[in-house]
């Protein structure tokens, strides 16, 4: 016998549904308070005396109206005009406003200047923990910044430009008029060195330059890829009688024509939008001389490894970023009853890449704290050394493992984490860009061959570093073991490079991590990076069982 269902009704509403169990937006926080590794290292590695600096940095770059900044200038790219509307060359690339924003902050805030003006115990601390705050935000602006705070060392290699650039560089100002630089009272600094031919290769540049008068040269050719191209002048390689010689280049000559430095093109990139990055020819473009003839890679390589030390710093800003971005997602939403936080499987992932970043934290400061050692009056021929293994060291690994981390924590926020709408999609498509730039990762592993092969005191330094853990924990020390079997068997085995620079980075960060004072990450990052059998380094989420993941999840939360 048939039954007769009951009847259907409808809700005649015209609304179709509420915005339930969705996460609230990152913005209106402390970027530096609510970070509890950074803030440790800060004060770990000498720089706590910048803490009200860096908490008032913290607030703006937390901010809701500084992470509008970041989405609108990567939504309103850099636009090029070779001439203008009567037929002039102008070679001028405009801006969102929103970019100019960021670049004021970063300049005003002596991101590329401080530690050159100031270097007292702690600078580069201090400066790579607000640059690590702003590059949160958006990354593409920090070329520029990097470029120009690199180029100090190398310029003071001439004298006679230094006086009359370096002034200007290192005021606390932005200034982007497209006007010549004698007219400004500060300007920016970017650098040409890749060639079609060549790319990492500089040797087989082609661009030639032939001289004026002593320190007055004319350079021809073209340059592949040349970032920040509004910059005021650039150190470019070029090859002379005697050799690859560093110069620079100026947008404008002295007398304030235009310099026939012409932009051929931007890149169509598919990350780093905010940043134009370009095609450059050069028809006699006057430049001056910066250190000897023939030995421009030696003088251009003191700016590569300040761009490269920011590159470790931007890559971990990255990997902070999407986990703040990733926790923040799981607090607010619940799946299957419960948040997702409290899910056992999220929380190993979370954990996982908290412990990440806890390592790439505490690599990046204490190279910092070895600049600022190094570059003391009185000098220190130890962190000489450390920085000569660290700087590719770090660059190879914390850059090679930021994609990957990204791309696990945009999972964690599922179809919302590839919506342009939300930060993570950026943050994806920009991962990549600082395990390229200045050198991709065999360049940094052979770098870090080389330098054991030409100098072995860097493997002395790198040990003495491990040596004040010793006996801390029995993995570590195991570890340790086997890494000094490798570098004395295998120093001379280029096929290798890639597996010493790995075990050179994840020794160092865990006894860094064990200095550090929490027990909690230093087991787990050690249990889990150095421990025998684990999965660690092929997909995160699959931490030991028994560790302290809420302390873990504790420290990470923004």
């Amino acid at each position: 016998m048939n039954s007769t269902p009951p009847p259907v009704h409808f809700d005649d509403s015209t609304e179709t549904h509420q915005v339930l169990n969705q996460s609230r937006p990152l913005e209106g926080y402390n970027s530096y308070t609510g970070d509890t590794a950074l803030r440790e290292a800060v004060e770990r590695h000498g720089a706590l005396w910048a803490q009200a600096d860096l908490v008032a940095h913290g607030e703006r770059c937390g901010s809701a109206d500084v992470y509008q900044w970041g989405f609108d200038a990567n939504a309103f790219k850099p636009q090029f005009a070779s001439h203008d509307r009567q037929g002039f060359r102008v070679d001028l690339v405009t801006y969102h406003e929103s970019y100019h924003r960021l670049m004021n902050l970063a300049m005003t805030e002596g991101l590329h200047a401080d530690p050159w003006l100031d270097p007292r115990e702690g600078a580069h601390v201090a400066r790579a923990a607000k640059y690590f705050l702003q590059a949160q935000v958006e990354s593409g602006h920090g070329c520029p910044v990097t470029m120009t705070f690199a180029a100090i060392p190398t310029l003071k290699l001439a004298p006679h430009v230094a006086s009359q650039w370096c002034p200007k560089i290192l005021k606390r100002q932005y200034d982007p008029r497209n006007i010549p630089h004698t007219d400004k009272d500060c300007l920016t600094v970017g650098m040409g060195m890749t060639e079609k031919q060549g790319g990492s290769d500089v040797r087989a540049n082609t661009t030639r330059a032939q001289r004026v008068t002593n320190d007055v040269w004319e350079l021809t050719g073209h340059k592949w890829f040349t970032s920040a191209p509004m910059c005021d002048g650039f150190l470019v390689l070029a090859q002379t009688e005697a050799g690859v010689t560093c110069f620079l280049v100026p947008r404008w000559r002295d007398d304030g024509s235009k310099n026939p430095l012409y932009v051929q093109r931007l890149k169509n990139k598919m990350g780093n939008v905010a940043n134009a990055s370009s095609e450059i020819e050069m028809r006699r473009a006057m430049g001056w001389l910066v250190g000897e003839p023939g030995r421009g890679i030696p003088a251009i390589i003191q700016m590569v490894a300040m761009t490269r030390f920011d590159c470790m710093i931007g890559s971990a800003a990255a990997q902070r970023q999407a986990l703040s971005q990733a926790i923040n997602h799981a607090v607010g939403r619940q799946a299957f009853g419960h948040p997702l936080l409290e899910q056992p499987l999220m929380r190993q992932v979370l954990a996982d890449l908290a412990l990440e970043v806890e390592g790439s934290i505490a690599l990046t400061m204490r190279m910092a704290e070895a600049l600022d050692r190094s570059l003391s009056p009185q000098g220190s021929p130890h962190e000489d050394l450390l920085l000569r293994l660290g700087l590719p060291v770090g660059k190879y690994w914390i850059c090679k493992r930021t994609p990957g981390l990204v791309y696990e924590a945009m999972e964690c926020l599922g179809g919302n984490g590839v919506t342009e709408e939300f930060i993570m999609a950026r943050l994806y498509r920009d991962a990549p860009i600082n395990a390229i730039w200045e050198g991709s990762g065999n360049i940094q592993a052979l770098d870090v061959w080389r330098a054991i092969g030409k100098s072995p005191g860097v493997i002395d330094a790198w040990l003495s570093e491990l040596e004040i853990t010793q006996n801390a924990h029995p993995l570590l020390d195991k570890a340790v073991s086997a890494l000094k079997t490798m570098l004395y068997a295998q120093q001379n085995q280029e096929a290798q490079a890639r597996v010493v620079a790995v075990q050179l980075a994840l020794t160092l960060q865990a006894s860094l991590l064990v200095r550090g004072g929490s027990s909690a990450v230093a087991e787990a990052f050690i249990q889990s990076r150095l421990g025998a059998g684990v999965a660690a380094g092929l997909t995160f989420g699959t931490l030991p069982e028994g560790l302290d993941v809420t302390t873990l999840l504790q420290r990470a939360a923004p």
